[in-house]
């Protein structure tokens, strides 16, 4: 950004400038009304920057107000541009990206009425930055290549790689690739160094990812080279890691180890502790390929530990993965389950964050668009003003047509953020139930409630830790997901809440967060269909001659507590001695079949629909003495 201002400092000016010794001195000269506009908005510039603007961002916007209200006070535009710009700056550092786009636009529109094309290729460059930041990768691209559009022949080799990473992330390789090349040819052609180098690292990715093995080594070792001259070691330890997946990837482990443990020792050199984790977890899967299981446990727990001080989710996935696969391997049942649940669990609060991500993004673009249409706003106003003044005779006919324009765009943008607006509610109803989401929504929390009559449904599967010792990680994550994404689908059907998953066990809710009727009726429904379901994926499974689950389900009803928990990853939860006498349910009862409580059995013994088969009292953990039923539908 810095580099940026300075050229259009440089190419708006219309003298040249004079060096400045320090801040004093250049105070001096914006206060000295005798010099042209132009060098005192060049001077209140560098103050500005150099005195405040990373240090004190607060002061450098009330500055930088002072230098737009100098240009409007001149009719001097350039001291405008130059004051929205640096206020967008000073709101990018307090990461207020709305306050940021709101300033980088009043610059574009400065521009445009300057028609200066340095000034245009810059807005427009930082509008793609700010929206790049943000996720909004099609808003990104759009201004990126209007940038390029408005002064192709300023230095724009960033903005072509920056295109390109849009263009990757997309997964659109060839065009991700082009720009590349254009980025490297320009970096070469101004010399900059440490840029060229990372251009000719993303072709190397690319060719890597389209398994072009013998092009990727060579743009990596010249990556390697240009970053070595230059004593870049992040660039160094970056590349040696880069290289390493490309000899994984082609089955030459040795040489795949001799560049991680070299990337590992930059990284460790340099602190750089995501490095490590990275490298560490790389030499560990490595190690499982060659079969050396504890050396895999050596790397991957050390890859662990480091993730979850420096709370890399990412890295700890790797981690537990790499566990999960060596502790199988040696025979650590125990311990292979544990990994195994906590790799869900990583990938659990992975998904929540990547919908809370994708939440934001969707409320930022929202506001982008007001923004962008309140300023647009303000053109058409004062265009508007403007032409009265000139066209006095037509101001009735332009009126009218400028009202009609506005409610067809109003009723179009009406209704693009209602799609918006839905995106947004649908995803947090998969978070939450609708009744406490709408709470949440409008009052910013949802306060925890009292229920006198829930029916808690607990399942789990038979001998899960032997069955998961007998298949892959993927082929025991996809099992489960099967089974859990058949109930999720099976509770909808009830009317019943998903309160959450435990491993292998599965929790639901019938009679919140709002009571009907019939609430118990439904869950014992809904247990039924879960084990006929489970019963009929066996009985597939074992004509493929695979292995599949069997499940125990147990049902109790009565009073619960229910509400939110923390203000990070929140969900919605349950608690009480309910809860814990559901679970005894469940523990205590068959195979294939539905096992309910005294309670849930007295609300249904007369419901024509069921039968019934006491099995007297029995003895639960902590409970004593507990009278249980076997429920079936009659048929």
């Amino acid at each position: 950004m810095r580099i940026k201002i300075i050229i259009l400092i440089c190419i708006l000016s219309e003298f040249p400038l004079k060096a400045q010794v320090n801040l004093d001195s250049l105070y001096s000269v914006w206060q000295d009304q005798t010099q042209p506009d132009s060098i005192r908005t060049n001077a209140f510039s560098d103050y500005i920057w150099d005195g405040y603007l990373f240090s004190q961002p607060d002061s450098a916007a009330i500055l930088a107000e002072e230098l737009v209200s100098f240009g409007k006070d001149n009719n001097y535009l350039r001291a405008q541009f130059a004051g929205y710009t640096l206020q967008g700056v000073s709101w990018v550092n307090r990461s207020d990206y709305k306050k940021t786009l709101s300033y980088y636009i009043r610059a574009l529109e400065i521009a445009k009425e300057m028609d200066h094309p340095a000034a245009l290729a810059i807005a427009y460059s930082n509008l793609g930055s700010v929206y790049h930041d943000k996720g909004d990768l099609t808003a990104a691209l759009d201004n990126y290549l209007k940038s390029l559009e408005a002064n192709p022949t300023m230095k724009m080799g960033t903005t072509f790689l920056n295109i390109g990473n849009i263009y990757k992330n997309q997964g659109n390789l060839t065009k991700a690739l082009e720009y590349y090349r254009k980025s490297l040819e320009l970096n070469k052609k101004e010399g900059h160094q440490h840029e060229q180098a990372s251009s000719l690292s993303m072709i190397g990715g690319i060719y890597r990812e389209q398994e072009d093995y013998a092009r990727s080594l060579d743009y990596y070792s010249r990556s390697l080279k240009i970053f070595k001259q230059i004593n870049n070691q992040n660039g160094i330890a970056d590349t040696y890691s880069d290289i390493g997946v490309l000899y994984d990837k082609q089955g030459e482990y040795q040489e795949a180890l001799r560049y991680h443990k070299k990337s590992l020792a930059v990284y460790e050199q340099l602190g750089n502790m995501d490095g490590v984790a990275l490298s560490l977890n790389n030499l560990g899967a490595i190690n499982l390929e060659l079969g050396d299981y504890g050396k895999a446990l050596e790397n991957c727990q050390r890859g662990f530990d480091i993730s979850v001080n420096i709370q890399s989710l990412v890295r700890k996935r790797a981690s537990c993965s790499c566990l999960y696969d060596a502790h199988k391997a040696l025979g650590n049942d125990d311990k292979a389950l544990y990994y195994l649940e906590l790799l869900k669990a990583v990938e659990d609060s992975l998904n929540t964050r990547e919908t809370a991500k994708r939440l934001q993004q969707m409320e930022f673009q929202e506001e982008a668009r007001l923004i962008q249409e309140a300023h647009e706003e303000e053109v058409r106003r004062k265009e508007r003003t403007r032409n009265i003044s000139f066209i006095a005779g037509i101001f009735f006919l332009l009126l009218a047509g400028s009202f009609y324009m506005r409610w067809h765009y109003v009723r179009k943008s009406k209704a693009s953020l209602q799609i918006e607006k839905d995106r947004s509610e649908n995803l947090l109803l998969n978070i939450l139930p609708e009744e406490i989401a709408r709470e949440l929504k409008e009052k910013g929390k949802a306060d925890a409630r009292e229920f006198d009559m829930v029916s808690i449904l607990f399942t789990d599967f038979k001998n899960f830790t032997e069955q998961g010792a007998k298949l892959t990680a993927t082929e025991l994550v996809n099992d489960i997901n099967d089974c859990f994404e058949a109930f999720d689908a099976i509770i909808e059907k009830y009317g019943i809440e998903k309160i959450k998953t435990i491993g292998d066990a599965y929790m639901a809710a019938g009679g919140l967060p709002v009571p009907s009727s019939d609430s118990v009726k439904r869950t014992v429904l809904a247990a039924l269909e879960m084990q006929e379901f489970i019963s009929k994926r066996k009985a597939k499974m074992e004509a493929l001659e695979k292995q599949a689950f069997e499940m125990r389900v147990g049902i109790h009803t009565g009073p619960v507590v229910a509400g939110i928990v923390g203000i990070k990853k929140f969900q919605y939860d349950v608690w009480g001695d309910t809860v814990n006498t559901a679970s005894r349910m469940e523990s205590h009862g068959e195979v294939g079949l539905v096992n309910i409580s005294q309670t849930t059995y007295d609300l249904l013994k007369d419901d024509p629909e069921f039968n019934f088969q006491s099995r007297g009292k029995i003895v639960a953990k902590g409970k004593g003495e507990i009278e249980m039923y076997f429920v079936a539908r009659k048929k």
